[in-house]
């Protein structure tokens, strides 16, 4: 074999041990979920702007809240994530 032949082949197999090493390290599903469903875009919120009138889900998980009724006397926390 030629030098250059050898050097795309080990080049070509260090890509796929790199790709074969990141599916594995993040998982297949993570991997195509990230693909499939990663749309984020930057948001056009700027610290100061009023908090986007919404509706959750309470505690009880039945139950809707709209944000904006909360707005205004205290403060508002929304806290978004697991502790578990």
């Amino acid at each position: 074999m030629r030098t250059g032949k050898k050097v795309a082949l080990g080049a070509g197999i260090l890509v796929l041990a790199a790709a074969a090493a990141g599916v594995a390290f993040v998982g297949p599903r993570n991997v195509i979920g990230m693909i499939r469903y990663d749309k984020r875009q930057k948001g056009a919120l700027r610290v100061g702007d009023r908090a986007p009138d919404v509706t959750l889900v309470a505690l009880d998980g039945k139950s809707p809240v709209r944000v904006a009724e909360h707005i205004g006397e205290r403060p508002l926390v929304l806290v978004f994530g697991s502790y578990t």
